[in-house]
């Protein structure tokens, strides 16, 4: 209404305004100004009507504000500082999602897409196959050398024991309680209602410690023992490798206890590093990138250097102390008879090297990844890595928790031989029971 009588009143003027120029002869400053009055009362008028539109869309966007508050409460929006044309975490991560979009959507996906939805397919029967040969085989492998009668020393059993248990709990904290759901999504919604996510993944990462540790105490205490004959008489002793064993579980506990104060205790279910649902101030503040950059290097980095120097340093000190026993052997009478020390040397030897040749192999790629995530927030210019590597990598590690018992199958006769009565003995067990019965 104000807006009309305010375009009348305008009108009124401008006509009386009209005939004064005419008598002054100046009609091209009328239509400037009747236009120019014309256009200001549109404008009041148009805005009157954004007034009323901008409280409209204020509400509309208060509403939103509020719908966005309640999802980011659940829903865990794990975007980078800069935009991706498609992120494929974003998309249905489980086994029928991706059967789904690579039978409806093949062709026109590129070839990461394709590799990374096909990875998916393979995880839901590779990680389960894992599971049901890395519980049995683990379980097998600490009974058998509990029974300590596999030719090893009492220290190095001690090592190995603690490996294969380390080992299982990673495959039922990692595998079991945490890709296998991933996988399986649809089965496993409930998870969503189960508010443990930071218990999780402290339990989750001080295995991971203690198993990658342990693979690194082992390794030095075989270096001492060949390359520090002295050392190795107070060192290499099965008191000092349970001090050890237990020195790195309790030091592996503490130092990821921040996980239950950096991390929400919502699950997100999806295969990310870190699987637990995170804020965007905790995940993109500087103390986060830090400590979690500083994990990474902790574990596994600083274990791959270290197993490298020892191994390198007993490589060397084998093949010089290799030539100065061939030589003394040669000049001596029994040169023809066999070498215990040099065989029993060299068994151990083979089992400290593909030990850790399978550690290094099978953890090269999520290391990479993970460093290589971390820098892409700390250094601007740096590129994302595929997160097809990121699958590639959590199936070569979780591997590495399964191949322990192989290597001491394929390396060690003995333990061999007591590996095959241990798996025999239950059905041994049922049979004689059977035969007892049938007697009776």
């Amino acid at each position: 209404m104000f807006s009309h009588n305010l375009f009348d009143s305008i009108i009124l003027a401008t006509e009386r305004d009209q005939r004064l120029l005419r008598c002054e002869g100046r009609d091209w400053n009328l239509r400037f100004t009747v236009w120019h009055v014309t256009a200001m009362a549109v404008n009041v008028t148009t805005m009157h009507w954004n007034d009323t539109t901008m409280f409209l869309n204020l509400r509309t966007v208060g509403r939103n504000d509020t719908s966005m508050g309640e999802n980011l409460e659940i829903i865990r929006v794990d975007q980078n500082l800069r935009t991706k044309e498609w992120n494929v975490q974003t998309v249905n991560k489980g086994l029928f999602g991706a059967l789904y979009h690579l039978s409806t959507f093949y062709k026109w996906m590129s070839l990461e897409k394709r590799i990374y939805f096909t990875l998916q397919v393979i995880q839901a029967g590779y990680y389960p196959f894992l599971a049901v040969f890395g519980v049995p085989a683990n379980v097998a492998t600490i009974v058998t050398l509990t029974l300590r009668n596999c030719g090893l020393s009492r220290c190095v059993t001690r090592y190995i024991l603690a490996m294969a248990a380390a080992d299982l709990l990673v495959i039922l904290i990692d595998l079991i309680f945490r890709h296998i759901p991933i996988v399986y999504l649809e089965r496993f919604y409930f998870l969503w209602s189960f508010r443990v996510c930071n218990v999780h993944a402290v339990f989750l990462y001080a295995a991971t410690d203690c198993s990658v540790w342990f693979t690194v105490s082992f390794t030095f205490d075989r270096f001492v023992a060949i390359c520090c004959q002295k050392l190795s008489y107070k060192y290499c002793t099965e008191k000092v490798a349970a001090v050890v064993l237990g020195t790195v579980a309790v030091v592996s506990c503490f130092k990821n206890i921040f996980w239950y104060f950096m991390l929400s205790d919502r699950y997100s279910v999806r295969n990310t590093p870190s699987f637990c649902i995170l804020t965007f101030a905790t995940q993109l503040s500087a103390v986060w990138i830090v400590i979690e950059f500083l994990h990474h290097m902790v574990t596994p980095c600083v274990p791959f250097v270290l197993i490298l120097l020892f191994n390198v340093a007993t490589i060397r000190h084998i093949v010089v102390s290799s030539k100065v026993r061939s030589r003394l052997r040669a000049n001596n009478a029994a040169k023809n008879s066999r070498d215990s020390e040099m065989e029993s040397r060299r068994k151990s030897i083979i089992l400290l090297f593909i030990i850790s040749l399978n550690f290094i192999l099978l953890w090269t790629v999520l290391m990479v990844y993970s460093i290589w995530r971390r820098t892409y927030y700390l250094i601007a210019d740096s590129a994302l890595m595929s997160d097809v590597v990121l699958e590639i990598g959590f199936m070569l590690q979780l591997l590495s928790s399964c191949t322990n018992t192989c290597i001491y199958a394929v390396t060690q006769t003995i333990f061999r031989e007591q590996l095959t009565n241990v798996l025999k003995y239950p059905f041994v067990s049922i049979f004689r029971c059977i035969q007892r019965y049938k007697n009776e």
